[in-house]
């Protein structure tokens, strides 16, 4: 049975060569990888629990070992620069990999499955224990990296932690310009600026924006607005309607499979 979810000829044509190396069951899992991939994303879609993942894409044991490994060892990582890259090319960028980035959090309310987790309390409404997301992208709003912490990590923190990520991966090679709202208090953003040896940019209006009768209303800040498209459309998937993980490593892994997800989208 297909779902809606599932990937598409062209999709998989993208993915596979990315996630064919990174697999240690050998030909036999291998050969059926694509359902293993459908798995996640029908979960991330639905946001069903494990054990009520549909028959038909095997044991979910070995769809949740699969994921786990993926999430540790670093392979949703790679899959999402490699992904990121052809994305900027295919829309029309010179560079693969981007000048200038925006990072911001968004703020999801924790949800336990059983035992301790990694949520906190922390951020404006710190009496409810959350989980915070990060998520960075470039002018083309595309996911190129992501993290979540908990929710008492100072956004400072978890910026430092977002660039150390590009870092490793080689994707601060063209770096100018790092975009973060005023959460991150100036000395952070100063002392950033000093270990990374590009800028860092805190932006938001000095005074809320007003009207002719004096009442607040939206108006974007350039560029930053790209960040917060881009966590509307991640949180469509009913996986990330809270955080239901009990680790860091698993939400990451999360919010990996829906930014792998959007990448696709665009790319086909």
């Amino acid at each position: 049975m297909a779902y809606s979810s599932d990937l598409t000829d062209a999709q998989w044509s993208l993915l596979e060569p990315l996630l064919a190396h990174c697999t240690k069951r050998g030909p036999k899992h291998g050969a059926d990888l694509r359902r293993v991939v459908d798995a996640m994303l029908y979960i991330s879609h639905t946001g069903c629990q494990w054990r009520f993942l549909p028959e038909e894409f095997g044991p979910w044991t070995r769809i949740w070992s699969q994921f786990r490994r993926w999430s540790r060892n670093g392979t949703w990582t790679r899959v999402l620069v490699a992904l990121h890259a052809s994305s900027r090319i295919a829309l029309g960028r010179k560079d693969p990999r981007p000048s200038m980035v925006v990072i911001d959090t968004h703020l999801a309310r924790g949800a336990s499955n059983g035992g301790a987790t990694f949520h906190n309390q922390g951020g404006p409404y710190g009496r409810t224990n959350r989980a915070k997301r990060f998520v960075c992208v470039d002018v083309t709003g595309l996911p190129l990296c992501v993290r979540v912490v908990p929710a008492s990590t100072s956004e400072a923190s978890a910026v430092e932690q977002i660039l150390d990520d590009l870092v490793l991966t080689g994707e601060d090679e063209r770096l100018e310009l790092v975009l973060m709202d005023r959460g991150t208090a100036r000395s952070g953003a100063t002392r950033l600026s000093a270990k990374f040896n590009y800028e860092v940019r805190r932006v938001g209006w000095d005074e809320p924006p007003r009207n002719e009768h004096g009442a607040k209303v939206f108006r974007p800040i350039r560029h930053a607005w790209r960040v917060e498209v881009a966590h509307g459309h991640l949180v469509r998937r009913r996986r990330l309607a809270r955080c239901f993980e009990n680790t860091v490593t698993s939400a990451t892994g999360w919010l990996h499979v829906a930014s792998i997800s959007e990448l696709l989208r665009a790319l086909c």
